[in-house]
């Protein structure tokens, strides 16, 4: 009877995983949480392994053991042997990470290494390992006597971009310029920043800003400014106005190939910035009046007689803007006898006189036209264009 009871124990008890791996069914395949690295980021390893659960109880540990080591390698440097732990005490999942701490190189150019190469640790999370701009990270695991199972990864340098937020802001807005550049997440546990150059078409002089990353692995950073059209650049504000090109830039010094390490190369970007008044709300244009020479009112008129065209103009807004005022005159046939303008630059909400001599060669019926333009160029126009009649005798 004690033997039957024994027997039925032993048919009956569950089967807890093994302490000793299945040497025919080496089912142990390695993942990394990315599929491509750069040279300073953290790669984290798991190893699916159930076979190496010897205790569902407790948490259980692969690759320390010399028999049975798990190796990371990148070119002639090395963590052996590197523990890697269970996720928890019956997953047979064992997980880990390394810092990937690259070689002594100048990142932003002002002649200072960037970096701290080191290849120590054994694991699990305490691991740094040496690496180049264009390598590559292998990770072998002696799953048994005689098997050894191999991941490689490949670790590479970037092209960065950089871009604002939108083509085209106005005076008021707050402007993002964003940079994509995994080359700069220097420290994979910290919020790494890179310092970007930012000007305009008034002052290209401009700004340093720094970009400040998103998260600590993230390799994408973010800087925000504001615009001024009354105030010189300073801090985070840009001085701009309406009809002038924003550009920031960095130098990147992480190339891929076939770049070496010692080339780097501008990654730039644009935006324009627009009015926020209209343009037809931005000079104000007084009614033309005709006077003689001596700036004499005068309402009836000759031909071969000397009239002066007087008008004025105001700027309606904060900043300078340039003009065109232009003068057209036609007859009664709609032909275009007289054509004049003035081109100049006006300040602030400045206040101009213009005036311009008109000697109309025979009697007629004649349609002065006034237009004010932003240039003979773009041709944009900056008030509406007036009409005034002249009947000369």
């Amino acid at each position: 009877m004690y033997l039957i009871l024994v027997g039925l124990f032993l048919i009956f008890t569950p089967a807890y995983a093994q302490s000793i791996p299945d040497y025919e069914k080496p089912y142990a395949p390695i993942f990394t949480d990315k599929s491509v690295y750069s040279w300073t980021d953290k790669i984290i390893i798991s190893v699916m392994a159930p076979s190496w659960n010897s205790n569902p109880n407790q948490i259980d540990s692969i690759g320390n053991l010399e028999s049975h080591s798990l190796k990371i390698s990148s070119g002639e440097y090395s963590l052996k042997p590197y523990r890697l732990t269970e996720t928890n005490s019956n997953s047979g999942i064992f997980s880990g990470e390394i810092i990937l701490t690259g070689f002594l190189h100048d990142v932003d150019g002002d002649g200072i290494f960037d970096t701290n190469p080191r290849t120590t640790g054994n694991g699990p999370t305490n691991g740094f390992l040496q690496s180049d701009g264009d390598d590559s990270i292998s990770i072998s695991f002696e799953f048994a006597d005689g098997i050894v199972l191999v991941e490689s990864i490949p670790v590479s340098w970037n092209h960065g971009t950089i871009q604002f937020s939108k083509d085209t802001f106005l005076l008021n807005d707050s402007i993002q310029i964003r940079v994509i550049d995994s080359d700069l997440n220097l420290n994979p546990e910290m919020i790494d920043s890179v310092t970007l150059e930012v000007f305009s078409d008034s002052d290209v002089g401009g700004l340093l800003v720094n970009a400040i990353e998103t998260s600590e692995r993230s390799g994408d950073f973010i800087s925000t400014i504001t615009l001024s059209a009354d105030s010189p650049s300073s801090g985070n504000r840009l001085y701009a106005v309406p009809g002038d090109t924003i550009f920031a830039k960095y130098d990147d010094h992480t190339l891929p190939k076939p770049f070496s390490k010692t080339d780097n190369q501008y990654v730039e970007t644009f935006a324009k910035i627009d009015h926020s008044t209209l343009p037809l709300d931005r000079i104000n244009v007084s009614p033309v009046f005709l006077s003689d020479r001596f700036e004499n009112h005068i309402t009836s008129f000759l031909s071969n007689m000397q009239i002066q065209i007087v008008g004025s103009i105001e700027n309606q807004i904060k900043y300078d803007q340039e003009f065109i005022y232009f003068f057209q005159i036609k007859n009664s046939d709609g032909i275009v006898t007289s054509i004049s303008w003035i081109q100049g630059n006006l300040s602030s909400n400045q206040i101009l006189d213009i005036s311009r001599s008109w000697i109309p060669e025979k009697p007629d019926t004649y349609i002065l036209e006034t237009y004010v333009w932003n240039s003979l160029i773009k041709l944009m126009p900056m008030s509406p264009p007036t009409f005034t009649t002249i009947i000369v005798n």
